[in-house]
C-alpha cells in the first residue's frame, strides 16, 4: 500500500510540483489550499504525512499544527516562506517534526519526506514484535518499544514522533553525549545541513514532558559545548 502525503499550501503552482515529485517516488499525494480544507483531510484521510505551509487563508499552518497534535502523531514538515527564527521555533513547540525554509530544492524537501516516512516503517516493524526484553526501565520511566510508548509513573506520555525517537535513541545509548548534528543525522535520518536549533527545541520539549522539573534535569543532561546525553 502506498504512503500517503498530504500537501497543504496556498500555492498551486507550488502543491503541483510538489505533487509530481511525490508521484514520481511512488507516493499517494493528497492536496488541500487552506487549513480548514487540510484538517478535514487529515481527520478523514489520515496521511502518513503532511507538508503543511504556514501562511494560509482561514486558518494558519500554526493552528493546523496545534489541532493535530491534540489528536494524532503524524510527522508533520512545516513549508515556510518566512525565515525568522521565531517562525521556526514556534512551530516546533506546537509539535511540528521538521521544517524547510522556501524557496527550497526539490532533492532537499524529497529527502525531509522519505527520512520521515522511513522513521515510520522501522516504528511499525518494532511494534510488531513481541519481546518483553523490549521493555526498559529508567527510574521513574519505562520505554516499550513494542507499543512505541513512553511511561511516567504508569502513565502514557503525548510525545510526537520525533520526541520518541530522540528519547529511544538516547536512551539505549544511556551515558554517550551525543552532537547536535550528530542526533540531527541518527534521529531525523539525514545528513546535518540544517539549523540545529531544531534538536534544542525538541529537547526542551521532550524535558517538559518526563522530567519533574525541566530546569534541573536528571535524564537527558546537556555537555556544555559538546551536546546531549541520556542518564537514568
Amino acid at each position: 500500500m502506498k504512503q500517503k502525503v498530504l500537501i497543504v499550501d496556498d500555492e498551486k503552482n507550488i502543491t503541483d510540483i510538489i505533487e509530481y515529485n511525490l508521484k514520481k517516488e511512488g507516493y499517494e499525494v493528497l492536496k488541500a489550499y487552506d487549513g480548514e480544507e487540510a484538517l478535514n483531510i487529515i481527520f478523514d484521510k489520515d496521511p502518513d504525512l503532511i507538508l503543511l505551509d504556514i501562511m494560509m487563508p482561514k486558518i494558519d499552518g500554526f493552528q493546523v499544527c496545534r489541532k493535530v497534535r491534540e489528536k494524532k502523531d503524524t510527522p508533520i514538515v512545516m513549508l515556510t516562506a518566512r525565515a525568522e527564527e521565531v517562525d521556526k521555533v514556534l512551530g516546533l513547540e506546537l509539535g511540528a517534526d521538521d521544517y524547510v525554509t522556501k524557496p527550497f530544492s526539490v532533492r532537499e524537501l524529497m529527502a525531509r519526506v522519505k527520512a520521515n516516512l522511513r522513521r515510520i516503517s522501522l516504528i511499525e516493524k518494532e511494534t510488531k514484535k513481541e519481546d518483553n526484553e523490549n521493555i526498559f526501565t529508567y527510574g521513574n520511566l519505562t520505554l516499550d518499544i513494542n507499543k512505541y510508548e513512553v511511561r511516567k509513573n504508569g502513565e502514557i506520555v503525548a510525545l510526537t514522533l520525533r520526541e520518541y525517537e530522540l528519547f529511544k535513541f538516547l536512551a539505549m545509548r544511556k551515558g554517550q553525549i551525543f552532537s547536535r548534528e550528530t542526533l540531527l543525522e541518527k534521529v531525523w535520518g539525514y545528513e546535518y545541513y540544517g539549523d540545529i536549533r531544531t534538536v534544542d527545541v525538541t529537547v526542551r520539549r521532550l524535558r517538559e514532558k518526563i522530567e519533574d522539573d525541566p530546569s534541573k534535569a536528571k535524564y537527558i543532561l546537556t555537555k556544555r559545548g559538546v551536546g546531549y546525553y541520556f542518564k537514568g
